[in-house]
């Protein structure tokens, strides 16, 4: 019963953060800084991470297509769209998940333990969506625009790859992305990681929302909400591509 308890809970956490919301300048203003911590904070790694996985991507497409019976530009177009489907989405929000959702768990679960949280609602404020909200509308924001740039990066990655392993040309690479594009695809891509951009924020915010103890508690909800967000990632992967695909 102990995970409907708190599926329930964690129901209950994102109705209280629209119970008493405060004034719209408050949330602007937070939802600003969020928004450059998640963002701006996050396109190193995913930078990184897009172009390799590009890169890697078109290396062993090649290894496993390489015959005088397919043509070149089916590597780009198998590349390009494993990217917008599976990897840029799915393999930037699992990496979010680690980086992200441990920071927001690990800095709403400090403030819980130090009772930081408790003088908010001393003070009448609705301390649920003054710490929650902000998060999640930014990361509503700004990991689909990470999604999308680590899409572009990492088809920039098989680019790369292809031509200084001498597979494919960047023409050859371009020929074969732009017979295989579908709109649909990215539209899927973005869908995606609005539906993983608020499972991240919300689910490590109800972790370190619900702390209890003291630092070795807040090392364990973040943990878990690292845990809890990548099991939901993937599940939630299984769910949208049985439904929409």
């Amino acid at each position: 019963m102990k995970p409907f308890a708190h599926f329930g809970r964690y129901l209950m956490f994102l109705k209280g953060m629209f119970a008493k919301p405060e004034k719209l300048g408050v949330y602007v203003d937070r939802t600003l800084v969020e928004m450059n911590n998640i963002g701006v904070g996050s396109l190193t790694i995913v930078a990184i991470i897009a172009l390799f996985q590009g890169a890697v991507t078109t290396l062993q497409i090649a290894y496993q297509l390489i015959s005088p019976l397919i043509a070149k530009p089916v590597i780009g177009s198998i590349v390009s769209d494993s990217s917008m489907l599976e990897l840029a989405p799915t393999i930037t929000c699992l990496v979010l998940a680690g980086k992200v959702g441990s920071h927001i768990a690990s800095e709403i679960g400090t403030m819980r333990v130090s009772e930081q949280i408790d003088a908010l609602e001393v003070m009448g404020i609705n301390s649920s969506g003054f710490l929650a909200l902000p998060k999640i509308v930014a990361g509503l924001i700004m990991i689909p625009v990470l999604v999308i740039v680590s899409i572009f990066l990492s088809n920039t990655g098989g680019i790369i790859a292809g031509q200084a392993a001498g597979i494919l040309t960047p023409q050859e690479y371009l020929q074969g992305a732009r017979e295989s594009f579908i709109v649909f695809n990215l539209t899927f891509a973005l869908i995606k990681s609005f539906t993983y951009a608020f499972i991240i924020t919300s689910v490590s915010c109800y972790q370190g929302y619900y702390t209890s103890g003291g630092a070795l508690e807040v090392g364990y909800s973040s943990t878990q909400a690292v845990v809890y967000s990548a099991v939901a990632i993937l599940f939630s992967d299984y769910l949208l591509a049985q439904m929409l695909l």
